[in-house]
């Protein structure tokens, strides 16, 4: 069956199908709305978030990339929470058993941050200084730079990553949303990200309204909110299976 909600855009929604055209989605004020709730009356820290994201993430790379696919993952981690869920998902690859390197060019000095690049350098993950050129000895790539909070000029050293990623062969994964895409409009009409389009999304609670300019596979992450939170905001959860933080969904929002 489809996921279904009723929601306006101050509403967290998972999505609205009517004969398969995308109606609602989670709108950028809405998802800002929601992670306040989470981290107010849901109890949560912005580490367990960010920790659940980026295993969602991990759960993604390891459905669609399995490990005799190639064992050589880049993440390209960009400075805010987005960056966050991609350094916590290449420390869940790194254990299960990939070889994942980072590209964090633009490190904050928040100490979760730093904790968590410090995780990394303890399992003797690769941070690397030059993208194109890690870009040519990778299997997958996943695109954690921007999130659901974009908005505004692309700025340096990040066009050239997402131009490369936009021309390369190699499948890519984005968390939350390709990064350069405006969360309600998709892909820019030109410039950096207009041909990016990548192999593999995973929205994380929620599909964002940009869902509807994307074509590859499709997947739900962040398996967190209590049932009290989902009615409060008037919205279904996925029926999640066993262990799995994730479930992938068609293009008409049918779980696969």
């Amino acid at each position: 069956m489809a996921l279904k909600v009723r929601c306006h855009d101050l509403t967290p929604a998972v999505m609205f199908f009517v004969l398969g055209v995308i109606c609602f989605t989670l709108s950028a004020k809405a998802a800002a709305t929601l992670d306040r709730e989470l981290m107010s009356t849901g109890a949560f820290s912005i580490d367990q978030l960010m920790e659940l994201a980026g295993l969602s993430v991990s759960q993604v790379v390891y459905r669609v990339h399995p490990i005799n696919k190639g064992k050589r993952i880049l993440v390209a981690v960009g400075p805010g929470n987005n960056g966050g869920d991609g350094l916590v998902a290449a420390r869940h690859l790194r254990h299960y058993g990939y070889q994942p390197s980072v590209y964090y060019p633009k490190r904050p000095k928040n100490d979760l941050y730093q904790r968590l690049a410090k995780q990394l350098e303890d399992l003797d993950v690769p941070f690397v200084d030059d993208f194109p050129t890690a870009l040519q000895s990778t299997d997958h790539v996943i695109d954690a730079i921007f999130g659901f909070s974009f908005s505004g000029e692309v700025r340096e050293p990040f066009p050239t990553v997402i131009q490369a990623m936009a021309e390369t062969k190699i499948p890519v994964t984005s968390v939350d949303a390709p990064s350069s895409w405006d969360i309600e409009e998709g892909p820019p009409k030109s410039g950096v990200g207009s041909k990016f389009h990548p192999d593999v999304l995973v929205s994380l609670t929620a599909p964002k309204p940009l869902v509807k300019h994307f074509k590859g596979r499709h997947f739900i992450g962040g398996r967190f909110v209590a049932p009290a939170i989902a009615k409060k905001y008037d919205f279904d959860v996925p029926a999640y299976e066993g262990v799995d933080q994730i479930v992938e969904v068609g293009p008409e929002g049918l779980k696969l």
